[in-house]
């Protein structure tokens, strides 16, 4: 009988051998800052003259670990060797498959802390979200070996006289998985598991700034007993590589977390026939939101506040799924917005190598520099209420930011930050609410605080996301819980961490016998 799924349970800091513990991984990973990490195809380990180097956005001078880059020959022989091994891979029993991630998962459930310590480095991540992080992609891997071992289960279909029928699933074949820096270990394993159990093979290009976490995810991999040239890692630039992989005959499909400029290329690039390919290639896209938390006149104010802070500053609002628009109607606005500035000025920003931080920095220069730009965009905007300036010197550290009194169709209301940014605007009522809530070109997540149960059940149906949440913060999403994937510029609601999530992953083949 199957083990029922459990969430992973997250770490309590607060007692003192767990924050020892913390304490010791981020030392044994300190110790091994700088190292160098191989292009991994085939199982072959291969190195490059061409590497780039990863830095601690805490400490911009602190090298995390060089990583070899990885050309067009090298992106060739990638797909190659996946293609090959997938021939026998695809054989394997879908059962012993998900053994593989149960195995992968009990190893990284013991490197937990390690793995966690290394996002705090190379992510920027403070401890509770490195946690979080981590025990997400334990909880992806469980998942998806459960939902592969119900998936591989005879499927009857209705019986006639003199025949047997039956539907099987089936993977696709060779896929390219090019997993975001912001989960870039829970997302990055979602991704690669969900694609290896369901028997396809897998040519995984980490993202650019995270390469490390990836590379030390491959290390599990290869601990649990995957086949070499199941997954090859394949790190490198996405002008030099990342099209080609997504134009190659031999991709099936390709399996993407980022921005939507990129979501859109990629979806253009797959969508070309080219010589030699035999099929249609398969996108499954989150391509990030522009969330909003209505809050209406009869509510919790305390919990209104509470779940705009968590969701628009938690890892400095670096989650798709983070709040950057509060829609407060105007019975309670000066209320909601007094509260959150209250409670934005007493977060505290900087390096979170101890847990003494609230928040730590932003990813990168590039995303430094264009989260300053809106706030300078949000100040003609707005009113500035809170933070807009920058943390300390010594890594990329942005004080959590509120502007009031912006216009709905505001560029800071309709862009994409990425960043400790969250702007204000006042609802004349309800309805007004959810028109602002609608009038954006995303629909990831969103959540309304109210005590009215027909405005609720009104927002049930209106408030178009594919995530909403009622009476509590739009982040935070477990898997097997919260099913994950949005509508619109949002991506294909690929539901990453739902029943049908391998479905996707997968065809569907049905075999008829006469008797």
């Amino acid at each position: 009988m199957q083990v029922e799924f459990k969430n992973e349970a997250f770490t309590n800091f607060s007692l003192p051998e767990n924050k020892k513990a913390f304490e010791e991984a981020l030392a044994k990973v300190e110790s091994e800052l700088g190292r160098e990490y191989a292009l991994i195809i085939g199982g072959e380990r291969i190195t490059t003259e061409k590497k780039s180097s990863s830095f601690n956005p805490s400490n911009k001078e602190q090298v995390v670990g060089v990583v070899s880059q990885a050309d067009q020959a090298l992106a060739e022989k990638a797909i190659q060797t996946a293609a090959s091994t997938f021939e026998t891979w695809k054989k394997v029993p879908a059962q012993s498959r998900s053994r593989y991630l149960y195995k992968a998962a009990a190893i990284l459930r013991r490197r937990k802390h390690e793995f966690s310590a290394w996002l705090v480095k190379e992510a920027g991540k403070s401890w509770a979200e490195a946690d979080a992080d981590t025990a997400e992609a334990i909880d992806f891997m469980e998942y998806y070996g459960r939902q592969m071992d119900k998936l591989s289960q005879r499927h009857d279909l209705p019986r006639i006289p003199d025949e047997d029928n039956e539907l099987y699933y089936v993977p696709l074949g060779v896929g390219i998985v090019i997993p975001p820096w912001n989960f870039p270990l829970a997302i990055m394993a979602g991704m690669t598991t969900a694609a290896l159990v369901a028997g396809n093979t897998v040519v995984l290009k980490p993202a650019s700034t995270t390469p490390v976490i990836a590379a030390k995810f491959m290390e599990i991999l290869e601990d649990a007993g995957v086949p070499a040239g199941v997954v090859n890692f394949v790190p490198g630039s996405g002008s030099e590589i990342g099209d080609y992989l997504v134009e190659h005959n031999l991709t099936r499909f390709i399996s993407f977390t980022g921005s939507r400029d990129v979501g859109l290329r990629i979806n253009e690039l797959a969508a070309k026939h080219r010589p030699g390919q035999k099929w249609m290639k398969r996108l499954v896209a989150e391509m990030g939101g522009k969330d909003s938390i209505v809050v209406d006149n009869d509510s919790d104010i305390e919990l209104a506040a509470q779940s705009i802070v968590a969701s628009a500053f938690g890892f400095s609002g670096q989650k798709c799924s983070a709040c950057s628009r509060a829609i407060v109607h105007q019975d309670v606005y000066d209320q909601v917005l007094g509260r959150v500035v209250e409670l934005t000025k007493q977060l505290t920003v900087g390096d979170i190598r101890t847990n003494d931080f609230y928040t730590g920095p932003v990813v990168d220069e590039k995303a430094y520099n264009k989260i300053l730009e809106y706030i300078e965009i949000g100040k003609s905007e707005g009113k500035l209420v809170a933070g807009g300036e920058k943390g300390p010197e010594s890594g990329y550290f942005i004080m959590p930011t509120v502007f009031a009194d912006v216009d709905p169709q505001a560029r800071i209301m309709q862009e994409e930050i990425f960043g400790p940014v969250v702007a204000f605007t006042k609802a004349n009522d309800f309805d007004h609410a959810l028109e602002i809530a609608n009038n954006t070109e995303y629909g990831l997540t969103g959540a309304v605080i109210s005590r009215n149960r027909e405005n609720l059940e009104r927002a049930r149906e209106e408030f178009h996301a594919g995530n909403l949440y009622f009476n509590r913060k739009c982040t935070g999403a477990l898997v097997g819980v919260h099913p994950f994937g949005g509508f619109n510029m949002s991506g294909t609601d690929s539901k990453a961490g739902g029943p049908d999530y391998l479905l996707l992953f997968t065809q569907a083949k049905m075999v008829s016998e006469k008797l």
